[in-house]
């Protein structure tokens, strides 16, 4: 228990998004373990648009990372020493773990274990973390596709859109799509199940979006709200629903942003609008893990991540994302000998 840990904490809270300048290394022994702890050896640090909110202020559900505090991150990583006969060595665990070499944990800290059936240990931040639990939960809890309606997706080849598109074509939905890129736009159509996708950054004037979507939406899944989602909200159909699981576009809340006001549309249409946080359904991951993995191994779900490589490459990758840099679900891989799962 003698060796270092390499830590990045936040050194600057940022008022918009945040970039390297807003953290520094601060490197410290490792602490014994006491009583129910164990200590977990992170391999993969997972990369969220969350983040940015738990930065600014805790993203109104949680507190706000301290300044000199570790970075917030969820992780998957392996056992190496325990006090708690829960968790034994070698174990692959997925939690809160943040964005250091190692972390003194205790049971709070875990959201599952990384079953060994599933594939790569990484894919414990991918289509079976938190993207692919909310996409699965947020799109039949909130959304209910039903055959033949029309789904739209916001951020749709990002991490939680690209399996959104995948289940709703499942249902026999009709599945549009708003990517950042042209090339993420034809991703969209060519692995993620959907018909047709715009690169919104092209443009979303009413003419654009009338040829996306000629018979409105009846699903929207948003990710973006700001700009985008105001664009897209007049064209929900009666009893449409709205899945607020995101608000990336929008880069600060104080001062409150300005926008339209949609109460006249959510009256007349008798609209739904819900927001969906996946920590509401800590109880649920494992059954949907398995429904999940049930789908990967029969080829009908398919995953991108982008990984870069090195502790000190996360606060850059998280700026990456904000700019719309990444290629699929962002890691940064920190520890070599990944078993293979």
């Amino acid at each position: 228990m003698s060796a270092g840990n390499r830590r990045i904490v936040l050194a600057v809270r940022p008022a918009g998004d945040p970039g390297p300048e807003h953290f520094r290394r601060d490197d410290a022994p490792l602490e014994a373990l006491a009583d129910g702890q164990f200590l977990v050896r992170n391999q993969y640090l997972s990369i969220d648009p969350a983040q940015r909110g738990w930065l600014q202020g805790g993203a109104g559900y949680s507190e706000p990372v301290p300044v000199g505090g570790v970075m917030r991150s969820l992780a998957v990583g392996a056992v190496t020493a325990s006090r708690d006969g829960r968790y034994a060595v070698g174990d692959h665990l997925y939690g809160w773990f943040g964005w250091q070499d190692f972390c003194v944990a205790t049971a709070e800290r875990v959201l599952a274990r990384v079953d060994p059936g599933n594939g790569p240990v990484r894919a414990g931040l991918g289509l079976y973390g938190i993207p692919g639990l909310t996409a699965y939960l947020a799109l039949n809890d909130i959304g209910r596709p039903r055959p033949a309606e029309i789904v739209l997706v916001t951020t749709a080849a990002g991490a939680v859109g690209s399996v959104v598109g995948q289940l709703a074509r499942r249902a026999n939905c009709q599945v549009l799509g708003l990517a950042g890129s042209d090339a993420k736009a034809a991703l969209c159509t060519a692995e993620f199940g959907y018909h047709a996708a715009l690169n919104y950054r092209a443009g979303l004037d009413p003419q654009r979006l009338g040829q996306l979507c000629p018979d409105g939406v009846d699903v929207l899944f948003d990710n973006t709200g700001g700009e985008i989602a105001d664009a897209v909200w007049p064209l929900l159909r009666p009893r449409g629903r709205i899945v607020q699981c995101g608000t990336a576009a929008v880069g600060a809340w104080e001062p409150p942003p300005r926008g339209p006001r949609h109460e006249r549309l959510v009256l007349v249409r008798r609209l739904r609008h819900e927001g969906f946080i996946v920590f509401d359904h800590v109880a649920r991951f494992p059954e949907v893990i398995a429904q999940l993995a049930a789908l990967a191994r029969s080829g009908a779900l398919v995953f991108h991540e982008d990984l870069e490589t090195g502790l000190d490459r996360a606060p850059a990758a998280l700026a990456g994302l904000f700019r719309g840099e990444n290629r699929g679900k962002k890691l940064v891989q920190i520890a070599a000998g990944e078993r293979a799962l």
